[in-house]
């Protein structure tokens, strides 16, 4: 992954020491967490249709399955006293991971979850009221 990220930031124009800051970070992130999840996601079972249009919606509705997925496993690490942090940057690299894990070819890396306890505890940040993210009719 760590080739691919820099790859990817090279192609952006990043300077290099930036670079090697980001990657030195992302690895010590991954090597760091005593537990670490790959989420990914598999269509074969899905429903397939003649048309793009639901044929994308049903890959949409994978896609949010599997973030849902994500999300129950934050809350039930959370509920267990521990802490997670969710990093998409697998989906850059969806076919070094597959190939490096050897998943199967419909396995498609959406996150990678870093769990353990908590070194430190954020303050909890402000959140926006219910009237500043609903429209009400």
């Amino acid at each position: 992954m760590a080739k691919d990220f820099e790859r990817d930031l090279t192609r952006d124009g990043l300077p290099p020491e930036k670079i090697q800051t980001q990657i030195k970070r992302s690895k010590e992130r991954i090597t760091s967490a005593p537990v670490a999840i790959l989420l990914c996601l598999d269509m074969s079972e899905m429903d397939s249709y003649s048309d793009e249009k639901r044929t994308k919606a049903e890959y949409m509705m994978a896609v949010q399955s599997a973030a849902v997925a994500g999300l129950q496993l934050l809350l039930a690490a959370h509920a267990e006293g521990l802490g997670g942090v969710w990093a998409c940057w697998p989906l850059f690299a969806q076919e070094t991971i597959r190939i490096t894990l050897n998943l199967p070819e419909s396995w498609e890396p959406q996150g990678m979850f870093f769990v353990g306890y908590a070194k430190d505890i954020p303050d909890v940040r402000e959140r926006k009221t219910i009237h500043e993210i609903t429209i009400h009719f």
